[in-house]
């Protein structure tokens, strides 16, 4: 029988006005993914202990849930919101990008590899140093310093992130590339090394922006 590797040391929810939920956890896994699906915001920081904290605090709904699984040795968190103004906001999302008005920050142990999936969704890295990838449609991504390999792909959007060792791959087909102030044009490549701790990002249309310096 397989060995659960999860376990809880501590699950605690604070929830006021049923808006805010906090979990604590701790899991011997190394790979942590993150569903961002009807989230608005992320932050991603790390943590000073050896547990994972997720916070969530979510407006439009009654009630929300961080649910935690195991799947493929790895950690996914996932956000599901109940309440009685669900379907308005899922129908007024045909009309404008983002009216969820739900965020969550998520701090991780330095140990950890962790992968966000997601839709229209901001992301902010507060100079996470962990390996990083990251996958979505559109958003702003605040990338910060960057010390350990990160991957970000999405298809439109803005990318921000400063990487001093110069390990860089870019490329967007129809958005703005700017390295240190210097335009160019679908791609930028710069000692590129996958197997260091390089930044790589993929696009058809985001504005990226990195400084090296």
């Amino acid at each position: 029988m397989k060995k659960i590797t999860l376990f809880f040391v501590l699950c605690t929810s604070f929830v006021f006005s049923q808006k805010k939920i906090i979990k604590t956890f701790e899991t011997q896994l190394k790979e942590l993914t993150v569903s961002s699906s009807g989230l608005d915001f992320l932050v991603l920081k790390n943590s000073n202990t050896k547990f994972v904290k997720v916070h969530l605090e979510a407006e439009d709904y009654d009630d929300q849930l961080i649910e935690l699984k195991e799947k493929n040795e790895s950690l996914e968190v996932a956000f599901y919101f109940e309440g009685s103004e669900t379907r308005e906001v899922i129908f007024r999302k045909f009309i404008t990008k983002r009216l969820q008005r739900a965020s969550a920050i998520i701090e991780v142990p330095k140990d950890m590899v962790v992968t966000v999936y997601g839709e229209n969704v901001d992301i902010e890295s507060k100079d996470l140093e962990n390996e990083l990838s990251i996958y979505i449609d559109n958003g702003i991504v605040k990338l910060n310093n960057i010390s350990q390999k990160t991957v970000v792909k999405l298809y439109a959007g803005n990318v921000y992130g400063i990487k001093k060792d110069n390990n860089i791959k870019i490329s967007s087909n129809l958005g703005k590339i700017e390295v240190d102030k210097m335009n160019f044009t679908k791609k930028f490549e710069s000692n590129h090394n996958s197997d260091l701790n390089g930044l790589i990002i993929e696009s058809i249309k985001a504005n990226i922006f990195i400084t090296t310096q």
